[in-house]
């Protein structure tokens, strides 16, 4: 049987899903943004005056999922040193792949396990729920002690 998490920290879902399930002794993400709790606004996004997106800073989205995955799996009863596996989708892989890999690899040195396995994959587009489309979204599993 699977339990659903729902975090009062992380952002709220675009859809009909859980922020994650538990089965077990792992705990299955949900894809999850850069947006924050409560706010429809993409962080590091400039937009113009009709609202419409003009540029984005993939540092702080990134900085803001991984910010967002970390209450999600604390919510859960993991930790972020138990996330075993990472899907990232990136919607231009040629402008902010190496941003994403540094950010990725601040927020997993030194965690004293080995890095999680890791797929990233350029996408054309995000689901966003929010003023501007998103850059970066990821997925992950993690165990629970």
């Amino acid at each position: 049987m699977a339990d659903s998490i729902d975090s009062k920290r992380a952002p709220e879902p675009v859809g009909a899903y859980p922020h994650a399930r538990r089965v077990g002794n792992l705990v299955f993400l949900s894809g999850v943004g850069p947006r924050q709790r409560g706010s429809l606004d993409i962080p590091g996004v400039t937009l113009d005056a009709n609202g419409i997106m003009t540029d984005y800073d993939i540092e702080a989205q990134c900085r803001s999922c991984f910010d967002n995955i970390r209450a999600v799996i604390e919510d859960a009863g993991s930790r972020w040193e138990n996330i075993v596996d990472v899907l990232a989708f990136l919607t231009d892989i040629p402008r902010d792949f190496d941003v994403y890999n540094r950010v990725y690899a601040e927020y997993f040195a030194g965690n004293g396990n080995p890095n999680p396995a890791r797929t990233t994959i350029e996408i054309s587009r995000l689901p966003q729920g929010g003023s501007a489309p998103i850059a970066v979204e990821l997925k992950v599993i993690a165990t629970i002690d």
